[in-house]
């Protein structure tokens, strides 16, 4: 009996102390949920929106592989394969649900299409649409992607970017895709990093800008030379060729770009197109590794003027890798957002924040990154403008990291004794000093700088939720539950995919467009609308592509902040077209076809 007994309490003793770790993991986990509940409610109450990451919880796991190059490049190897991450938001099948498009990088890897099911759940589609397997052995790999109406059939077509074989994709009405590339005209290699849509001739078709970064010529992959870097830290003019396809109308394009004026050999990592001097054209802008940033004025869609050194945004070199526009002061004017590299100590570009001077004579920017309190990122990528919180005023979500590898051991040295190398030095890899696991910039956070309306910005991430250490590449706003508020998607290079679902109390009201052109682009690309409300006015476009290998959601989405009284909102379409509507409704999605 005593030894039974003996057993019997050796048998609880071993099952409480097996227990044990559970029990503390159980009751970790439920102070863990309670001390987030605490800091959700602070920042509500504080900000008015928190921001909870929910990739996994939402049914999306992927994580970014990078390429694999030449062996050539073995010794720099990460830094050289350090892009690629990018996310693009679409409603492929029409079906009222925002969804989502990630490519990956690795030789043999697949991107995918994450369906919008409406319930808060996501589920990969991408190898049942045929866009999955997207990075086959030989024809390079997945940059980024753009989604855009070319043919103004009514469903969003797709082209994707990459190091190699450009492609593009026309969609079946949401049951499939159909590889068109070879048929439209596209050339067969570009070691692009960014492309957006936009109609620069304002004939109702949309045509395509993608952004060469590495010379065309080369394969990054089979090198028959290590000189392939760029010539110089500051006044490259070695990288990828430009290209602007123009869309005939009849399903195929031609290259106008160099005819045109676009003409330049930078290394260009982003675009953006705006109609920033309301002539009805859009412009563009160009943001530049190893040098100056671009400006090019559309004239009537006949011609390209470089004009980036006249309006103020091409006189300083740095290393653009953003570009993004807001109206960050209501005052019916876009600014512009470019992300460079700040690291104290060894190197302070600063972000820029390039906003128009109204007193000046003819389109004049000044940069008040400074003054506004984003310029100091760390090595920043990706960066969108959209009201995160409904107040009334855009705010800025931006990704920073460049290569997280070795906690204790930095190549900053050995980088600065590249920069001051002759260009000979400079543009033969072979010449570059080893990485040997070491990190560059790695391990930063990202930055949610909320607008206060005065002409500051606060950074909120880690109050928000945004603790993060990943490399982030691109962000992309979208409101994926239609509840009129936008949540945040970032790409990051070898990282997963995060999704922050945001959470803004009801009081802050809002008001979205969804628009469909008729005799302007079907997508709408390029309309603008203008909300005017309490005595404020604020103004959007339609993007055809933004930020960092990024795009955001197609609807126009506006926080009005508490009891406002909107008198009317102003929508010019490409065409030409004028629409008033009078005092809207909020709380809604106004869906609006251009009048035909």
């Amino acid at each position: 009996m005593t030894r039974r007994v003996a057993q019997g309490s050796l048998t609880v003793l071993f099952l409480v102390l097996l227990a044990t770790p559970l029990v503390w993991r159980y009751l970790s986990a439920r102070r863990e949920d309670a001390r987030t509940t605490v800091r959700a409610e602070d920042a509500l109450r504080r900000y008015g929106l928190y921001l909870e990451e929910v990739a996994r919880a939402s049914g999306i796991d992927f994580t970014h592989q990078g390429p694999s190059l030449d062996p050539g490049l073995d010794h720099i190897m990460p830094m050289i394969a350090s892009l690629g991450a990018s996310v693009s938001i679409v409603d492929f099948d029409r079906d009222g649900w925002q969804d989502l498009y990630v490519t990956n990088s690795g030789e043999g890897s697949r991107n995918a299409l994450y369906r919008n099911s409406g319930g808060g759940r996501f589920e990969d589609v991408a190898a049942d649409m045929d866009i999955g397997d997207m990075n086959p052995p030989g024809t390079g790999v997945s940059m980024g992607a753009v989604w855009g109406d070319y043919d103004n059939d009514g469903y969003e077509d797709l082209f994707l970017y990459k190091w190699g074989r450009p492609e593009l994709f026309h969609n079946e009405r949401g049951r499939g895709f159909t590889r068109v590339g070879a048929e439209a005209g596209l050339p067969p290699w570009i070691n692009a990093n960014t492309a957006i849509w936009f109609d620069y001739d304002r004939d109702g078709y949309l045509d395509l800008f993608v952004g060469g970064y590495y010379p065309e010529t080369i394969n990054l992959w089979t090198l028959t030379t290590t000189r392939i870097m760029p010539e110089s830290f500051e006044y490259a003019n070695n990288g990828g060729r430009n290209y602007l396809f123009r869309n005939r109308g009849d399903g195929t394009f031609e290259a106008v770009g160099e005819r045109l004026g676009l003409t330049s050999r930078r290394w260009t990592l982003a675009a953006g197109a705006a109609d920033l001097r309301r002539t009805g054209y859009p412009d563009l802008f160009v943001a530049n590794d190893y040098g100056v940033d671009e400006l090019f004025l559309n004239e009537g869609g006949r011609h390209f003027i470089s004009a980036g050194e006249r309006a103020g945004v091409g006189l300083a070199p740095k290393s653009g890798m953003n570009a993004a526009f807001g109206d960050i002061l209501n005052q019916g004017a876009l600014a512009i957002y470019v992300s460079n590299i700040s690291e104290p100590g060894v190197l302070l570009q600063g972000n820029n924040l390039w906003v128009p001077d109204p007193s000046a004579d003819g389109l004049r920017y000044r940069n008040l990154a400074g003054a506004m309190g984003v310029e100091l990122g760390g090595w920043s990528y990706g960066a969108q403008f959209g009201d995160l919180n409904n107040d009334g005023h855009l705010d800025l979500f931006l990704v920073n990291g460049f290569v997280s590898a070795g906690r204790r051991a930095s190549y900053w040295y050995d980088l600065s004794l590249v920069v001051g190398g002759h260009r000979a030095i400079i543009s033969d890899a072979k010449h570059w000093p080893a990485m040997d696991g070491r990190s560059l910039s790695g391990y930063e956070r990202s930055r949610v700088w909320l607008n206060d309306g005065a002409g500051r910005f606060q950074d909120v991430a880690q109050v928000l939720g945004v603790t993060d250490l990943y490399d982030g590449r691109a962000v992309a706003l979208v409101d994926l539950s239609n509840r009129g508020v936008l949540d945040i998607v970032v790409a990051n290079q070898r990282g997963p995919l995060l999704l922050y679902r945001n959470r803004v109390p009801p009081e802050n009201e809002w008001i979205g467009f969804e628009l469909e052109g008729t005799r302007s682009n079907r997508s709408a690309i390029g309309t603008r609308v203008e909300v005017f409300w309490n005595g404020v006015r604020q103004v959007q476009e339609v993007s055809g592509g933004s930020g960092f290998a990024a795009q955001n959601q197609r609807r126009l989405h506006f926080g009005l902040g508490p009891n406002p009284k909107v008198e009317k909102a102003v929508i010019r379409w490409p065409s030409g077209a004028l629409q008033t509507l009078a005092a809207p409704a909020t709380r809604t999605v106004h869906r609006i076809r251009e009048p035909s």
